[in-house]
């Protein structure tokens, strides 16, 4: 028999999955047991009674009546949709509906439909040892979290590109409509390209409050409102009514209103893929749903006061005083729970009736079971990797003759340009399932043989010959200005199973590194999850370096976001510091295998020397760290008196010429050099072995000695970064030159000088202190030291004068040592 999705009867069951929702979402605030004290005739005692509720109420009724209607709407149109939970705090809504459609017991078994398995339920949300208070990781059919509010739409958006039979129903709420991520982000639908891509619906959820302030979208009119969203190209419509006590009206008005949006995305990309329009510069007016659905619907009304509770900020977080030992509002809360009717829900085992149980939908068509929202596979399915081409066929020719020069290619000195050689054959083996993504800034990062195979991804009119690289179809997503569009789309293109690059300018990377930040705490309870299936690695690169920010200034002047990443468990990060090509290409060729891992690589764009063969840059990416013996005069594990070591482009260039100027005028000291690739390879915090890529002590010690022995560190990032990383390691021998927090547009070499991270300073530094150690004669030390003092004098000479460097940093090349 066909079921009637529009009558009455129907709306009725929607109506009951809404109030279970509600029932459930209301109650685990408060209660650790007696779940349905009602339906099994059970009085609540005091032991029922969390000593300490915590919880949110405020966006939760609304959010649970618009799950419903998504519900309905996937079994009316057989839709494949997930859900997008934008207000913070919004954890029981998934909760609630995950257990109720069975896939919270499928992945929790000890969480069964019945009132035991309830009460497990009840008493696990927010509390310690069971889960949050948001849409976590914890979550089924959770892929955003709302910690941090700002990015459902971003996220929404990066989870339907390449997935063309996906709908991403996006709740944003309107306090979060208030952030610069959620306003810049309204623009998405310039970049869905509805032939390839799958379509967004949002639902800006107007409950009217934020924490205690009235949000500025509600205080709009319908008019003021319909005309903001048509001035960014939407096609706005409204569910609101003036009883918002009448509930059923809201539910017939919300089914006609998503039964039309539901065709009008259907009919654009019907008009997109068969009739081939919306490809050519007219952007698709997407609906997009206004939903006034005040603020604790549902709930208690006002307080003891007599202030209002429901409709007002009051009602936020947990709307009634009662704990444990405060049982005073217990009869208000019972009423609460009893305005649901649990009896009519829920059988007195616990289960969901059946003719409630009909309304979910069924198998992977439930938005918590949706594989999109599992890192785009079915829980045990394996993944579908990357078509890698082999990295070392794009590799520079580098020999014992040429190493330490800038070859006669000029392209082959920028990494960044030979990386994106490699981007452009992986990108073609991948033709849906490989993106770029940045701030406009892809070209400037020298990805430019991205160029020769795609163009941006860009769905206004493109205006030839003032546009460039601009397309409606492209690989390349980097349109709009704004560093957290760009990490949003790629946050939700990896965690739906599929592999992009981020790369930004340094410093402004740090705009984001919240947003890093909660993906990485997403990666961490994902693994704990047995469930959950894990994830392609988010790959960001950082480039516009410091050291290459002359020209742009001290405000493009900022690495920090080394230390802020170095500061999370290991086991989720890596970060790479390659110093020239080859080894920038063997990390991506490492970094595009791993997976459930944020990969940080700081790569240069600028020209540069090239270093490392192809298979000393195969161990470097591979090991992580390495002692490079064409630049030592002792191996690994012998005595040096003193190791030089490096982290970075720039710093491998000043370290590896310090080290020369040492061994030119004191060819008997005996030193290794080492270089770094991979940072978190040196880390091992608190004094033991804290992840899978720590080095062990002895490893440590046989590259830079017994604690003592005195280490010049090059250090692309702060230098507090690597001297703590050393303290930690027991090791007092580390003088580190990185980023002093100093800088100014001037010259190339004038950068280093300002941090002294230049050789000359480091070659002072390290006859000084072979000089203490009596490793050489002091009066030899003092007569170079002159001499490196009588150098820098000529390059503050030069550089304030005649505006360029000095020859002795622009003629100099590498030249084997004196062994």
């Amino acid at each position: 028999m066909a079921v009637d999705f529009d009558s009455k009867a129907y709306l009725e069951k929607v109506d009951a999955w809404w109030r279970a929702t509600n029932y459930l979402s209301a109650g685990m605030i408060f209660l650790k047991s007696n779940p349905l004290f009602s339906v099994t005739n059970t009085p609540l005692q005091a032991d029922d009674v969390k000593v300490k509720p915590i919880g949110h109420w405020g966006t939760i009724s609304g959010q649970t009546f618009l799950y419903a209607h998504a519900n309905r709407l996937i079994n009316k149109f057989d839709l494949n949709m997930f859900y997008i939970g934008g207000p913070g705090h919004g954890g029981q809504v998934m909760v609630t509906n995950s257990y109720l459609d069975g896939t919270y017991t499928e992945n929790y078994p000890e969480i069964t439909q019945d009132v035991e398995g309830m009460a497990r339920l009840f008493k696990r949300f927010s509390f310690p040892g069971g889960i949050g208070s948001h849409m976590t990781a914890q979550t089924p059919g959770s892929l955003h979290e709302g910690g941090e509010l700002g990015y459902s739409l971003s996220h929404a958006t990066g989870a339907v590109l390449d997935n063309p039979d996906q709908i991403a129903f996006a709740v944003v709420g309107d306090g979060e409509a208030e952030t610069g991520p959620s306003m810049t982000a309204w623009h998405s639908i310039k970049f869905l390209n509805p032939k390839n891509d799958g379509a967004v619906l949002p639902i800006l959820d107007l409950n009217g409050f934020k924490i205690s302030n009235p949000t500025i979208f509600s205080r709009m009119s319908d008019e003021e409102i319909t005309k903001f969203f048509e001035g960014l190209g939407y096609s706005p419509r409204f569910i609101e009514n003036d009883d918002i006590h009448d509930y059923m009206a809201y539910h017939e008005l919300a089914a006609k209103v998503f039964d039309q949006a539901i065709e009008d995305i259907q009919a654009i990309q019907k008009a997109a893929r068969e009739e081939g329009r919306y490809i050519d510069g007219e952007v698709a007016a997407w609906p997009v749903i206004i939903a006034r659905l005040p603020k604790g619907w549902g709930g208690p009304t006002h307080n003891a006061a007599g202030e209002p509770i429901e409709n007002s900020f009051r009602a936020h977080q947990v709307p009634l005083p009662l704990a444990q030992q405060k049982l005073d509002t217990l009869p208000e809360f019972e009423e609460w729970l009893n305005s649901y009717k649990p009896a009519e829900l829920f059988n007195t085992d616990g289960s969901l009736k059946a003719e409630v149980a009909e309304m979910a939908p069924k198998g992977d068509k439930r938005m918590a079971a949706n594989p999109v929202a599992n890192g785009g596979r079915r829980r045990g399915e394996e993944p579908t990797d990357l078509a890698l081409p082999n990295w070392k066929d794009f590799t520079n020719e580098v020999t014992a003759d040429n190493r330490g020069t800038e070859l006669s290619d000029g392209n082959r000195n920028m990494d960044m340009n030979v990386l994106s050689t490699y981007f452009a054959a992986v990108s073609k083996l991948n033709p849906t399932s490989f993106r770029i993504f940045g701030p406009d800034e892809t070209m400037s990062n020298r990805l430019w043989e991205m160029f020769k195979i795609t163009d941006r991804q860009w769905m206004e009119e493109v205006k030839e010959p003032n546009d460039q690289h601009e397309a409606h179809e492209g690989r390349i997503l980097d349109a709009q200005l704004s560093e957290h569009q760009a990490e949003g789309w790629l946050e939700a293109y990896t965690l739906t199973g599929r592999v992009g690059v981020f790369a930004s300018y340094e410093s402004f990377l740090r705009v984001v590194d919240s947003m890093i930040t909660q993906h990485f705490k997403w990666l961490r309870h994902a693994s704990e999850q047995p469930w959950r299936n894990d994830y392609p690695s988010l790959n960001l690169i950082s480039t516009s370096t410091a050291f290459q920010q002359d020209h742009n200034g001290y405000t493009h002047q900022d690495p920090g976001i080394l230390t802020h990443l170095a500061e999370k468990k290991a086991d989720f990060i890596r970060q790479y510091l390659p110093a020239d090509g080859n080894t920038l290409l063997a990390v991506f060729g490492r970094a595009f295998t791993e997976r459930h891992k944020i990969n940080h690589i700081v790569a240069s764009k600028q020209p540069r020397q090239q270093w490392f063969s192809v298979a000393e840059a195969e161990e470097l990416a591979t090991e992580g760290v390495k002692v490079i013996d064409w630049a030592s005069t002792v191996a690994e594990g012998e005595d040096a008196d003193i190791v030089f070591a490096s982290a970075g482009v720039e710093p491998t260039i000043e370290v590896l010429a310090a080290l020369h100027l040492i061994n030119e005028a004191f060819p008997a000291v005996k030193m290794r050099y080492v270089n770094v690739v991979e940072l978190h390879r040196l880390l091992n915090k608190n004094g033991k072995m804290n992840h899978e890529r720590a080095l062990s002590d002895d490893k440590f010690t046989a590259l830079f000695g017994e604690s003592g022995t005195p280490v010049m560190f090059g250090f692309h990032g702060f230098e507090d970064l690597i001297e703590s990383i050393f303290y930690e390691r027991q090791h007092l021998g580390a003088h580190v030159h990185g980023y002093r927090e100093d800088g100014d547009i001037t010259t190339t070499y004038d950068m280093r000088v300002y941090s002294e991270l230049d050789r000359f300073h480091q070659a002072k530094e390290a006859a000084n202190i072979l000089a203490d150690k009596g490793v050489i004669n002091a009066d030899e030390a003092k007569a170079f030291d002159e001499k490196m003092d009588a150098i820098l004098a000529k390059h503050f000479d030069v550089t304030r004068n005649e505006g360029r460097d000095i020859e002795e940093f622009t003629d100099w090349k590498w030249t084997a040592l004196n062994k």
